[in-house]
């Protein structure tokens, strides 16, 4: 009964819905959603471009092991070490049918920006790890493709052919004039079909997908599949403005959530790796946090933006431009820094070697640095071993603030949470449940070097330091945190906490 309700409810709204169209149609004036249509056919667009779409199959050899799960036997059986040594020798293929090298092949797209040279773009995820790269064009022809270049934080791969003709080309557009709502088309090879359109609309702008330091996606509601990676996605003037990607899923199909690289990203990727062979990116030499609301606050600003300095990296480029720690850097290269997230990928879209105007906030004011921009370097991971436990030490607390229990760094204390020799400051030695600080994820161990900007040597100077805030009228304090081994982090605690 609720449906047919609902039924005809609808039904009425509708029928008073074309009455109002019709009396604003007899009085020359139709309402505004009566103009409100679709875009006009994209067939002769479609048609335009698709011969500078591509098909991407890749192909490698990988060895086949066949898996085999060891029986569980008795402890003690006879036949414990027979078992052990038969499928030790399946494994290492040494049965039959074992061990024999396969080929695996995968789809993707791509798309051809230079015609003469024959320069194809596709996504780094669709190439990585294969033997071979055929390019299949609109017409049934195949070429052969070599790999160029490839970035894996941006996810973009360089291929050439050699073509027999020029090959239908498309262009770059920008990326940065395209709005939420405009129209977008998708060309690409979802699960293998071969080319297909799609249309949609842009969704969203500067997505950020957790998949790499750079994200900045547009998302689009176009339908986007598995095979569509590495095709592109057009503005209604034929113009590429994204590199399609990545789609959010739980069945593996397009539900109108895909991600496309913006242009502007991808052109300044492309270029280098079609000139280089390889990515070269500008380096600050800086560890950054979020601002959020709460250190905005400590830090006296009156919004949340920028980049909050960490730590500076010895003999780097901030390092020498004297960037601190404690620095909210809010302009780069005469442009404004909207969050933290924005900044990696503006250092890196600037050259090497290029001297560049950086402001930074610094205990209220502003101050004008110049830093000469050096090239980024993959750090290498180092690992970590358990250290041996050592013994308790019970060190006199001397003073107890916003659920932390503080003493004065000495020997046993760095015996007992292995402070590294470097780290000064006021260690933490308890954490109250449920006070600010542990909910901040502040825990003992960890050594207070600055309370709202000031350094401290002592319990009494963390003391000292709340209640000058207090007075201030602070909501809370913005601690500078070194962990055992010296990695530092801005934390801001709620003052109210006793």
């Amino acid at each position: 009964m609720a449906l047919m309700f609902a039924r005809k409810q609808i039904a009425r709204g509708a029928g008073a819905a074309m009455a109002a169209i019709v009396a604003f149609s007899l009085a020359g004036a139709p309402p505004a959603f009566a103009q409100v249509q679709g875009p006009a056919s994209v067939a002769d667009l479609a048609e335009k471009l698709a011969d500078a779409v591509v098909n991407i199959s890749t192909s490698q050899t990988v060895k086949a092991q066949r898996s085999i799960p060891l029986p569980k036997v008795p402890d003690g059986s006879p036949f414990q070490e027979f078992f052990e040594e038969f499928f030790n020798r399946q494994q290492q293929g040494e049965g039959e049918g074992d061990g024999q090298p396969r080929r695996v092949q995968s789809l993707g797209s791509g798309f051809v920006i230079d015609g003469k040279e024959g320069i194809i773009i596709t996504n780094n995820h669709v190439i990585e790890g294969a033997d071979e790269i055929t390019a299949n064009f609109n017409d049934g022809s195949k070429l052969k493709a070599e790999l160029i270049g490839r970035d894996e934080k941006t996810d973009l791969a360089v291929l050439k052919v050699t073509p027999v003709k020029e090959l239908t080309a498309v262009a770059f557009g920008d990326s940065e004039k395209i709005r939420v709502g405009d129209w977008v088309m998708a060309i690409g090879n979802p699960f293998g079909l071969g080319g297909t359109v799609t249309v949609g609309i842009v969704s969203a702008r500067n997505r950020d997908i957790n998949s790499g330091p750079y994200d900045n996606f547009i998302q689009t509601d176009a339908s986007i599949n598995r095979g569509n990676s590495g095709g592109p996605l057009f503005d209604m003037a034929g113009n590429v403005i994204g590199i399609n990607t990545a789609i959010i899923s739980p069945s593996g199909g397009s539900i109108g959530i895909g991600f496309a690289i913006p242009a502007k990203t991808a052109t300044a990727v492309i270029a280098q790796l079609r000139e280089f062979g390889e990515t070269r990116r500008g380096w600050l030499g800086v560890r950054i946090q979020e601002v959020t609301d709460e250190i905005a606050e400590s830090l006296g600003m009156d919004k949340a933006i920028g980049a909050l300095v960490a730590g500076v990296s010895e003999n780097g480029p901030a390092a020498a431009a004297e960037i601190l720690p404690g620095d909210v850097i809010v302009e780069f290269d005469g442009n404004e820094v909207p969050s933290m997230r924005d900044l990696p990928r503006m250092v890196a879209d600037t050259a090497i070697g290029k001297a560049v105007d950086v402001v930074v906030l610094r205990k209220g004011e502003r101050v004008n640095l110049k830093v000469t921009l050096g090239r980024l370097e993959e750090a290498e991971a180092g690992t970590e071993g358990d250290a041996d436990k050592p013994a308790k030490v019970e060190p006199a607390v001397v003073s107890e603030v916003l659920g932390m229990k503080l003493a004065t760094l000495d020997d046993q204390l760095r015996q007992k949470f292995q402070i590294e020799a470097g780290v000064e400051g006021v260690v933490v030695t308890e954490v109250t449940p449920g006070s600010a600080a542990e909910e901040k994820r502040v825990q003992a161990g960890d050594t207070i070097k600055e309370v709202a900007q000031e350094a401290v040597k002592a319990p009494q100077d963390v003391l000292a330091q709340i209640e000058k805030l207090k007075k201030e009228g602070r909501k809370s304090a913005l601690l500078l945190l070194a962990n055992p081994t010296g990695e530092l982090r801005f934390v801001p605690v709620r003052i109210e906490d006793k």
